[in-house]
């Protein structure tokens, strides 16, 4: 959500040092997990036509809303 959807975007280039959010969603994506973006906020960053990491998809809120709402625990930061 909101500007953590710019982590989808594939092939980043980040100096030595620094964190790459694109190999650590990989690490994930590989054991399992789901990632996906919010649509409304991809749209409005101008990522709707830019390419993603292979295995995020866009989604909706109305998905967010019932990956919630049918878990019995959720993390929020």
């Amino acid at each position: 959500m909101a500007d953590a959807a710019n982590c989808a975007i594939a092939n980043q280039n980040t100096p030595n040092g620094y964190y790459n959010i694109e190999s650590m969603l990989k690490v994930i994506l590989a054991k399992g997990a789901k990632v996906k973006i919010c649509g409304s906020c991809a749209d409005a960053r101008g990522l709707k036509n830019v390419p993603l990491i292979e295995g995020t998809e866009i989604s909706t809120m109305a998905e967010l809303t019932s990956w919630v709402v049918n878990r019995d625990k959720v993390v929020t930061f």
